[in-house]
């Protein structure tokens, strides 16, 4: 959960997870630990080893930009990961990000028109905060469960929504590090229930792992219409909100899918989230 050396321990997962081929070093031999040396790390860096372990025990906390870029280049890390590695050097001294907790009335204007397409828009923390009718009928765990993140750990049905359970689980504690905010106590509370709760959770989170929400492809198994693949496109909004969209290849069987579920799934209420449409 989220602690007082989090910068120490995201450097920590990363360089235990990059490789000596990886970094540029000759392979070969017995090596006593997994990944790369704090000393590999330190020269290729180019700093002193002690200062590096100081970063990794908590003992440093305030390394400039140009270091944490060098130790980014050395571990591989990409823009997300090197955004947040950044964010949590900053920690207690830069303003936490607003996070609204609605959604504005011109974004609920503009869900109203894509009554037609699956949209959902969430906070930093994995809440669903508004959608439209077709995003509830395919997600729907949502009305036992509004915070996506949660139901996916905790929610038995949800193993059954995703044939791809593992890769979608790792998407979403990889989004979550890169949206919400590593000082919150919001995090903390939900990473401290779900890592009580949910071994597989802790697994995944101790990977440290961050990637933004952007685009990819996500497949459903739904207890209404059977199985069906969508496309998804996400876009960060003011507030710490990301809005997403579901999306299929017109005349598909995928897409046919959809239109049925939107023409037999209930309306059901979501307790705290906002259903526009039917």
């Amino acid at each position: 959960m989220p602690h007082a050396n989090a910068l120490g321990e995201f450097l920590r997962a990363h360089r235990e997870r990059t490789s000596p081929a990886d970094a540029g070093l000759p392979t070969g031999g017995r090596r006593r630990v997994p990944g790369l040396r704090r000393d590999e790390v330190a020269v290729l860096a180019g700093m002193s080893t002690d200062y590096y372990t100081r970063l990794e025990q908590g003992r440093e906390r305030h390394p400039s930009a140009e270091i944490l870029d060098a130790i980014a280049r050395v571990l591989g890390l990409d823009t997300d990961a090197t955004a947040h590695l950044h964010r949590l050097a900053t920690r207690g001294t830069a303003p936490a990000p607003r996070t609204a907790a609605r959604i504005s009335p011109g974004l609920r204007r503009l869900l109203e028109t894509w009554q037609g397409t699956p949209v959902a828009v969430q906070n930093p923390y994995g809440d669903v905060l508004a959608c439209t009718h077709l995003a509830a009928a395919i997600h729907p765990g949502m009305a036992r469960d509004r915070n996506l993140l949660r139901a996916l750990f905790l929610d038995p049905a949800e193993r059954d929504l995703y044939p791809d359970w593992e890769e979608v689980a790792r998407t979403a504690i990889a989004w979550i590090r890169a949206e919400a905010d590593p000082a919150s106590p919001r995090l903390a509370a939900l990473v401290g229930e779900l890592s009580v709760r949910s071994p597989e959770f802790a697994r995944l989170w101790a990977r440290h792992d961050v990637r933004a929400k952007a685009s990819g492809r996500k497949r459903f198994r739904h207890p209404l219409v059977g199985e069906f693949t969508v496309g998804y496109e996400s876009f960060r909004g003011a507030g710490g909100q990301t809005v997403t969209f579901y999306h299929t290849a017109p005349d598909s069987p995928d897409a046919d899918a959809i239109t049925l579920l939107g023409g037999h799934a209930d309306a059901e209420p979501v307790p705290g989230v906002t259903v526009v449409g039917r």
